[in-house]
């Protein structure tokens, strides 16, 4: 655990042993603070970190997620692009920014970054759920059930993309409606979304 965590957040620097030890105190303290729901207080505990460690991917990273548990979005956008240009390859902060372009209603923004996402990763679990999302928030139900029965075809009797389905089918007045209705019902008696769109 120590070694992955060393590697991922060192940007090739080498730190002391009482370096890494206030670093890694510092990160589990966060995390003790999310578990319950207390985000202002884990993003304190990484304050002194991002002053001297500011183009660290991870730290980035984590400030992104931290500050969209607050909701705080406009700060939660400015690190996950930070951590976005600091690691170009990673699929990580554009995930977190489609999630902010769900949670504010900006769907085609959402849409756009899940495309670039799928470029590169064909079948990434989140970023197709992401996309169904952003689709069916758009009413293009015909596109977005194609991206769920894409990810269904792996992924038989996953929930997530079953009930994007079924918000597909249902908006669309496909027939086959039903029978996304009852397997989620097999799968998850008390669903609510399938309880909520009969």
């Amino acid at each position: 655990m120590e070694k992955v965590l060393l590697l991922l957040l060192t940007s090739s620097l080498l730190f002391s042993s009482g370096t890494f030890e206030k670093i890694k105190n510092a990160y589990f303290k966060s995390y003790s603070y999310e578990q319950i729901a207390k985000y202002k207080e884990a993003v304190k505990t990484l304050a002194p970190l991002s002053k001297k460690y500011p183009n660290n991917y991870l730290l980035n990273l984590r400030l992104g997620w931290l500050f969209y548990l607050q909701k705080k979005y406009e700060n939660a956008t400015k690190y996950y692009k930070k951590a976005a240009l600091l690691n170009t390859q990673a699929l990580e902060p554009k995930l977190g920014l489609i999630r902010i372009y769900l949670a504010t209603y900006s769907f085609e923004d959402a849409q756009n970054v899940a495309t670039e996402l799928l470029k590169k990763d064909y079948y990434n679990y989140y970023a197709n759920l992401y996309m169904a999302k952003a689709l069916n928030a758009q009413q293009k139900y015909t596109i977005a059930s194609e991206v769920s029965k894409k990810m269904l075809q792996l992924y038989p009797t996953d929930i997530l993309f079953l009930e994007q389905l079924l918000i597909s089918y249902k908006a669309a007045h496909n027939k086959d409606y039903k029978k996304v209705y009852q397997n989620i019902l097999l799968l998850d008696p008390n669903n609510i979304i399938a309880r909520s769109t009969k």
